[in-house]
C-alpha cells in the first residue's frame, strides 16, 4: 500500500474501500470485511449512506479475528447537511457516527457538502479535533471558489477534500487549489460511477491490455499518479481483490494524456452542486427525526 501525508502529518493510504450506496446491512458489513482481509486499511462511509453501524460491524470482525488491529485502519464518516444547523447539532452528530462506527474515534471527519451552516459545523469539528475524537478533519463537495474562502477563513485548515476525479472530470483548477492550500484530493466515483461507459473504449482498453491489467484498474491509478486518494466500491469478492491491485504497473506521460484527453468538464460530472435544485434537494434531505 502507499500512504499520503496530511497537513497534520498523518498517513493515509492512498487507496481505499467506499461503501456509497450499499444500505444493505449484512452485505456492507461482510463487503468491510473482506476488503480488510483483501488488504484494504482506509474505509470510507458517511451518515448519509446510513451504514456507519454495518461498517463497525465489519471492522470488529476484522480485528476479532486478528486480521488487523484498530491502529492499521483508517476510517472516515461525514456529517451531512442536516446536522449543520448549528455548533451544537454538529457536535452530537460527531459523537453518533463514532458511537455508530462502534469506535472511540475517526480517522477522518468531513463535512459532507458545503451547504447550511458548514462553519458553525466546522467549529465543532475543529474542537472534536483539538479533544482527540477525529484524528484529522476535512470536507468533501468543496469547489475551489468555496474551498479558498474556507481554508482563508478557519482556524484549522481541513487535510481532505473529497470531490468528484475521475477521466471525464478531472478537475484539474480543483487540485491545483487544493495543493496551494496542502489539502489532499480524494476521488469518489474514481470509476466514473456507472455513466461513461469506460470499460468501452477502445484507447483504455489498448492500455489495460498494455500492462494486464482491466479498465478499472487503470482508472484508479492514474488518479493515484496524480496523488488522488481513491476509494472504489463494490460488493463482489473478485473485484474487491482486483480494485487493489494496482501498484505494480505505472503509466507513462503519453497514457497519462491520452487518459486526461476524455475530460467533459463540470457538463461531466454526475452531483450538479452548482443548481439550485439539487442544493435545495440536499438541504431537504433527512437521514434521521
Amino acid at each position: 500500500m502507499e500512504y499520503v501525508t496530511l497537513n497534520n502529518e498523518l498517513k493515509m493510504p492512498i487507496l481505499g474501500f467506499g461503501v456509497f450506496q450499499v444500505p444493505d446491512k449484512k452485505e456492507c458489513e461482510e463487503s468491510v470485511y473482506q476488503a480488510i482481509k483483501a488488504g484494504y486499511r482506509l474505509i470510507d462511509t458517511a451518515a448519509a449512506y446510513t451504514n456507519e453501524d454495518a461498517v463497525g460491524a465489519g471492522v470488529k470482525k476484522a480485528i476479532n479475528e486478528g486480521i488487523c488491529t484498530r491502529e492499521d485502519l483508517f476510517i472516515t464518516s461525514k456529517m451531512w447537511v442536516q446536522d449543520m444547523e448549528s455548533y451544537e447539532t454538529a457536535k452530537k452528530a460527531i459523537d453518533v457516527s463514532i458511537e455508530k462506527c462502534g469506535l472511540e474515534y475517526l480517522d477522518l471527519y468531513l463535512l459532507h457538502q458545503a451547504m447550511g451552516d458548514y462553519f458553525a459545523a466546522w467549529r465543532a469539528m475543529e474542537d472534536a479535533y483539538r479533544e482527540g475524537k477525529l484524528k484529522a478533519i476535512g470536507v468533501s463537495n468543496f469547489y475551489p471558489n468555496i474551498l479558498t474562502n474556507f481554508c482563508e477563513t478557519v482556524a484549522i485548515k481541513p487535510m481532505v477534500n473529497q470531490v468528484e476525479l475521475h477521466p471525464y472530470f478531472t478537475q484539474e483548477k480543483a487540485l491545483e487549489t487544493m495543493k496551494q492550500y496542502d489539502v489532499i484530493p480524494e476521488a469518489w466515483a474514481p470509476l466514473g460511477g456507472g455513466r461513461y461507459n469506460p470499460f468501452e473504449d477502445g484507447m483504455l482498453v489498448a492500455i489495460a491490455k498494455r500492462y494486464n491489467k482491466t479498465v478499472g484498474q487503470v482508472l484508479l491509478r492514474w488518479n493515484i499518479q496524480r496523488g488522488v486518494v481513491v476509494i472504489p466500491k463494490s460488493t463482489h469478492v473478485e473485484r474487491i481483490i482486483e480494485n487493489i491491485d494496482v501498484f505494480d504497473f505505472s503509466l507513462d506521460e503519453t497514457e497519462m494524456a491520452k487518459i486526461a484527453s476524455l475530460d467533459q468538464g463540470y457538463s461531466g460530472s454526475r452531483a450538479k452542486h452548482f443548481e439550485p435544485d439539487f442544493v435545495r434537494g440536499c438541504l431537504a434531505m433527512k437521514i434521521h427525526d
